[in-house]
């Protein structure tokens, strides 16, 4: 007698938001953003630069702005951290934006804020990518799931030291706005394809990226951002160690596969496209996580006579 098969629907996700919530982007309103690109006259240039292959470099931009990042020469993986202007302690959660969106985003999502702020930094308005879907590895582009490369694993691995990993060139990057190694953080891999395996091994896959590729963010709040250009380039021939070849591909070399990345910030000439935005709010929770914190010496004085 054959066994009857039971039908299990699969998991819900762990995090889903009420009819209203900030989870919920307008659509409506974040398009009419995006097609300002196609409209001449409706965005003017605030800066624009291009960051050489295995370096990095921080700039800012104004709560309202928009930001593009593209491959001007083809594929090349970034990794972008993020800080509030004004307070650098407000920065960039991967962990918290995968959870609240999924392991890799595009078109709509929004890349959250640590405790206690929580609340969105940037919201994706453009991804020339978006249509990359999933492999047939399982593989996703813009990813969430891993971070970035760094010297200390590099040197825990290999023995060798090398200056130029994506934390090292943050690091760098970050100097001049008064920051340190100790701000840099776990970042979105930019145009950067992974996954994770049958085993649950993280997998990366050379990026898909083609010149003239992009995505697009609105600055939901005053930013500083950092974008490291990695050395392991698109990594079609990824493999740790100061730039030689990739296993089992030795005819070619990591550097061999980095390209420069672009960087532009744009401002709206017409203000009234963003009328009815204003800057996120955190969270307005005023408890105190349990914890009974005296006011002062009246209120001690009341607790020890009760």
């Amino acid at each position: 007698m054959a066994s009857a098969h039971i039908f299990h629907p699969a998991p819900q996700p762990a995090y889903q938001a009420t009819p209203g919530s900030i989870l919920h982007p307008d659509k409506v309103f974040y398009r009419k953003l995006t097609s300002t690109a196609d409209t001449p006259g409706s965005r003017h240039l605030l800066d624009s630069f291009t960051i050489p292959i295995r370096s990095g470099r921080a700039w800012t931009a104004s709560a309202g702005s928009i930001v593009r990042l593209s491959t001007p020469e083809g594929p090349q993986v970034g990794d972008l951290n993020i800080w509030n202007l004004s307070n650098p302690r407000e920065r960039f959660w991967a962990a918290r934006t995968r959870q609240l969106h999924q392991s890799h985003v595009s078109t709509f999502d929004r890349l959250w804020s640590c405790l206690p702020f929580l609340r969105p930094m940037v919201t994706i308005i453009a991804d020339s990518l978006a249509d990359y879907g999933v492999d047939r590895w399982g593989g996703r582009c813009h990813d969430l799931l891993g971070t970035r490369c760094d010297p200390y694993v590099n040197k825990m691995l290999t023995g060798d030291d090398y200056d130029f990993h994506c934390h090292s060139n943050l690091t760098r990057a970050v100097l001049p706005w008064g920051l340190n190694e100790f701000d840099v953080h776990d970042v979105i891999n930019v145009f950067q394809v992974t996954g994770l395996n049958g085993d649950g091994k993280y997998f990366m896959e050379p990026s898909p990226a083609k010149p003239g590729d992009f995505i697009e963010f609105f600055a939901e709040q005053p930013l500083l951002m950092a974008l490291s250009t990695c050395p392991g380039g698109d990594l079609s021939a990824w493999g740790w160690g100061e730039g030689g070849a990739g296993k089992g591909n030795e005819k070619k070399s990591m550097l061999d596969c980095c390209r420069p990345l672009k960087v532009e910030v744009w401002s709206l000439t017409d203000e009234k496209v963003l009328e009815g935005w204003k800057e996120p709010e955190t969270p307005r929770y005023r408890g105190m996580h349990g914890m009974g914190v005296p006011l002062g010496e009246k209120a001690g004085n009341q607790s020890s006579e009760q």
